[in-house]
């Protein structure tokens, strides 16, 4: 979620009237239903069930032309001429000083001409800034990038997703890979993504067909979930949100997320300063993944630690924080090596009372009473 008003209104309109009175809360540039059950229930069904939600914020773009493999390959961090068929990868899109400027995933459909296809999938809030950013290295190239407003889709999360799929009659891809398959009549197209705690479903169908969908998710045994407790997960998964976790300023190898980059397909956009800290060194900070004992944070809270010198001194900053139903409280925090080199639990303070913070090695196991 971000704390900006979203420049889109209502993602899937049609579904609104499912929502019915629940809270709106922005999401990733878009406005989607806070809560649509009690948290703890949410929270089952994302750690143990099945969790049906909206995932009216994601765009998605066609990129086309002869040029589109190479010119989309120098672009973006992760592989694109070694995508196999119907499958994704997360990428990073990057400045030529190694900043990131966005996040997004590629898919290819198909391998071979002519329906050798690549599309991309961006969250709104980066959606017209992404576009610009690459419009921008359109040159010479045969290249175009088209919107696919046309469709829009649900997700589908937790350690039961399958079985609903199955109930409702739907193959089940495997992580990071797609299909297109045929559902009430009506062309579907289902992904899998990327989840440490969780399976990860998108559906994508023609809008005006969301909302029987969404019954029928629900009807195969779905919770209905908000983006509270979607967010409540992705940091539970240590999976950073651009805009929230990485910010322009910062260098890829200081996320941590290694998944996003490939160190051998070639030139690429930002390709010289990656290959650099990967050659002369590691970077300075990193985004960890703590676990508190103490009030919850807010973003931008400090993190402090006794240095070498015996001295209080900044160890970092916290991007998320998250109370789980339970008690249980997580972040995701970017965090100085040297503090984190120390080996000792960090300290901060939030509404006056004191905290501590130790890094998390992997996300913890989760389950419906945490």
């Amino acid at each position: 979620m971000t704390a900006s008003t979203p420049s889109h209104t209502l993602p899937v309109t049609p579904l609104a009237a499912s929502f019915g009175n629940a809270p709106l809360a922005a999401c990733r540039g878009a406005l989607s239903a806070q809560r649509l059950d009690a948290p703890q229930r949410e929270w089952s069904a994302l750690t143990t069930g099945a969790a049906a939600h909206d995932l009216g914020w994601m765009r998605r773009i066609a990129v086309r032309g002869d040029d589109r493999f190479r010119w989309l390959s120098g672009m973006v961090t992760n592989t694109v001429n070694d995508l196999p068929a119907n499958a994704g990868a997360w990428n990073l899109v990057l400045n030529a000083q190694g900043r990131i400027q966005g996040e997004l995933y590629v898919w290819r459909e198909g391998r071979g001409q002519p329906s050798d296809a690549l599309e991309l999938e961006i969250a709104a809030d980066q959606y017209e800034k992404l576009l610009a950013h690459f419009e921008r290295f359109i040159i010479m190239d045969d290249v175009e990038l088209l919107a696919l407003p046309e469709e829009s889709a649900l997700g589908l999360t937790g350690p039961r997703a399958s079985q609903v799929l199955e109930k409702m009659g739907l193959p089940l891809p495997v992580v990071l890979t797609s299909l297109r398959t045929v559902w009430n009549g009506l062309p579907l197209l289902l992904r899998r993504g990327y989840g440490l705690l969780a399976e990860h479903y998108e559906l994508w169908v023609e809008s005006g067909a969301i909302p029987a969908l969404w019954a029928a998710l629900l009807a195969a045994g779905a919770t209905p979930v908000g983006v509270e407790g979607l967010e409540a997960l992705r940091i539970a998964e240590a999976v950073p949100a651009y805009g929230i976790d990485m910010v322009e300023r910062d260098l890829p190898q200081e996320t941590a997320q290694m998944r996003a980059l490939h160190f051998t397909k070639g030139c690429y956009l930002g390709q010289e300063i990656v290959e650099r800290i990967r050659s002369r060194g590691s970077v300075h900070r990193h985004l960890r993944q703590l676990e508190l004992d103490g009030p919850l944070p807010a973003p931008g809270a400090e993190l402090h630690f006794t240095n070498a010198a015996g001295s209080e001194a900044v160890a970092g900053t916290i991007t998320s924080a998250v109370e789980l139903p339970g008690g249980r409280r997580l972040a995701l925090a970017m965090i100085r090596a040297e503090a984190e080199l120390r080996a000792q639990p960090f300290s901060y303070t939030a509404e006056e009372a004191a905290g501590s913070a130790t890094v998390l090695k992997a996300p913890p196991a989760l389950s419906a009473g945490l």
